[in-house]
């Protein structure tokens, strides 16, 4: 008699379940593989992103690069468009201050050679820090060279780019427990390109040398100060 009664209870259950919706909903999900939230959410129309805007434009979407590249009025427009104009003439005509402590330095001399030939690229080594925009840091930095570093440094003209060169100028190398060794350069004059290697080759460098010009093709310096 018992077994009966319960066979006519489930079966009572099961049309309550069929009778609504949510009950419907509510029997599949615990005869499902699907969760109960699962099973009552929405689905949403998935929006594919727009096939004319270009892949770098949705990455950087809601960013600072992008915004700086989209004028905002026609003052901003003037700025940007100096701004090409500056950064192309700029990134055609890099003028690196050597600064050379060890053995990388004999890879930037190789860069300089025929066979990689830098000045095709605009690239011409200055001996006066006053005549520079750019400073490669090739090798280790001591303590007592600091200062030294900091002062050209700063009779670079603005604007002005460092790049540092290999393992010993991006964070002491080999020498980084050492006690007479700074650790990293960034730690005396800021850094824009980090070139690995101990030591880099002479390719590596010529890539951070790419990737400076490309750098300064997207600063947009005029439209900062005006939005100052």
């Amino acid at each position: 008699m018992s077994f009966v009664l319960k066979l006519a209870a489930s079966q009572a259950g099961r049309r309550a379940a069929f009778s609504s919706p949510l009950g419907l909903k509510s029997y599949r999900s615990l005869h499902s593989s699907k969760p109960l939230q699962q099973a009552e959410q929405p689905t949403l129309p998935t929006t594919s992103p727009n096939a004319d805007e270009p892949v770098t434009k949705l990455a950087q979407k809601g960013s600072l690069q992008l915004s700086l590249e989209t004028p905002q009025n026609k003052a901003e427009y003037v700025l940007s468009t100096l701004d090409k104009v500056s950064n192309w003439a700029r990134q055609g005509s890099m003028w690196p201050m050597t600064f050379g402590l060890a053995c990388c330095a004999v890879e930037m001399m190789h860069m300089a050679a025929a066979r990689y030939d830098q000045d095709r690229l605009g690239v011409v080594f200055r001996a006066s820090p006053r005549q520079s925009d750019i400073m490669i840091v090739a090798g280790t930095l001591t303590n007592k060279m600091a200062p030294a570093l900091r002062k050209v440094y700063d009779q670079m003209p603005e604007p002005r780019w460092v790049i540092s060169m290999g393992s010993c100028a991006n964070g002491g190398g080999y020498y980084h427990y050492s006690y007479s060794v700074v650790r990293g350069c960034d730690r005396i004059v800021p850094v824009d390109i980090y070139v690995p290697g101990c030591p880099p080759t002479a390719e590596a460098l010529l890539y951070g040398m790419l990737q400076l010009q490309r750098k300064m093709r997207r600063s947009r310096q005029g439209v900062v100060w005006y939005r100052k």
